[in-house]
């Protein structure tokens, strides 16, 4: 299961038009050892024996699968990182670390990235509410069997001053086509300037918005209350990006419906047709799919199908789907056979 899996409740997950997905983040720290840009080997070991004790114990949350990123091949990791599971840092790096992983992949927690904790929920569609639930009870748990880094004036500890105080970090993966398409994306930028959120790529910080895709997140934790970042999350700031989105998209489909079409219609049979697709352009060329779909210019299209194709043409995915080491035109051209399959 991923953020872009299909329902399987058989209900559309809340704005699913808009919001691709949602996740809560939470930075912790250990009292008893330094963070771990100081920490030496043998104290970043002591942290993973004692987050693994914890993490693996059913009461902390069930069926918790303990991956140690130091023995797993660097397609496994990338694997995890495309599922955003793990950080591109924690793919990366070469000190010791590891993730424990529920089985259906909607909590992860990272060990040893920049802090000793980063605790994550994730799910398709607006769901912040069920989420801060589950990483709230799950970080109590930890916190009742281990000492916490904790100030009484600045609250949690962090290795980033950013993350000081709650240490919450609140973002929904939003698809931004229509507004990037009438030009009105300064609209998102601007409030997220006035709401001191930040604005990022597909993967997080440091990435591009490839496909359209815009991760905003909060960018103030001190001073403020879990409780009160997530309010103004889910009742003010995912609702008002939503009605810009969706308004940009009605104006597309009844001033420039000629226009639209022809945009997302030759995106699907460019689709259809490429023997060769790479990984920017195939992003390009499904977001305006999936505005056609959810603009409501499409019919016959699984909305749930192009939500996957995002996932199968990432790198890692492609090769675990052929089984092969592809790099260059081959892996451009598994692809292309990817996406031609699903869409027919």
């Amino acid at each position: 299961m991923s953020v872009y899996s299909r329902s399987t409740d058989g209900k559309p997950p809340p704005h699913e038009d808009v919001v691709i997905s949602s996740r809560v983040r939470l930075a912790r720290n250990f009292a008893a050892h330094p963070f771990v840009s100081r920490a030496n080997p043998k104290q970043c070991e002591q942290v993973l024996d004692a987050a693994k004790r914890v993490l693996l114990d059913p009461a902390i949350a069930a069926g918790m699968i303990w991956v140690d990123l130091n023995q797993s091949t660097l397609r496994d990791r990338r694997l995890l990182f495309e599922r955003h599971l793990i950080s591109k840092h924690l793919a990366e790096t070469e000190h010791r670390r590891a993730v424990a992983i529920s089985g259906d992949e909607t909590l992860s927690v990272m060990v040893n990235e920049e802090d000793h904790l980063r605790v994550q929920a994730l799910e398709r569609g607006s769901r912040l509410g069920e989420l801060f639930q589950r990483v709230n009870s799950v970080d109590n748990a930890i916190e009742a069997r281990l000492d916490y880094a904790f100030s009484p004036r600045w609250g949690y500890l962090t290795a980033c001053p950013t993350n000081l105080g709650t240490g919450i970090r609140l973002s929904v993966m939003m698809h931004l086509s229509g507004l990037k398409m009438t030009n009105e994306i300064e609209k998102v930028r601007k409030a997220a300037k006035d709401l001191n959120l930040a604005v990022r790529g597909y993967h997080g910080e440091g990435s591009e918005s490839a496909g359209d895709f815009y991760q905003i997140s909060n960018q103030v934790t001190l001073g403020r209350s879990e409780e009160e970042i997530l309010r103004e999350f889910v009742e003010d700031i995912v609702p008002r990006i939503v009605e810009y989105e969706r308004c940009a998209r009605k104006k597309l489909a009844t001033k420039d419906t000629t226009k639209v079409d022809d945009v997302v219609f030759r995106a699907l049979a460019t689709l259809r047709a490429a023997r060769l697709l790479g990984h920017e352009e195939a992003m390009k060329l499904l977001s305006r799919v999936r505005l056609g779909v959810c603009a409501g210019r499409m019919q016959n299209i699984d909305l749930d199908a192009i939500n996957e194709l995002f996932l199968l043409i990432q790198p890692a995915h492609l090769k675990l789907h052929t089984a092969a080491e592809l790099e260059g035109e081959a892996l451009r051209e598994a692809r292309a056979a990817v996406v031609r399959k699903r869409l027919d």
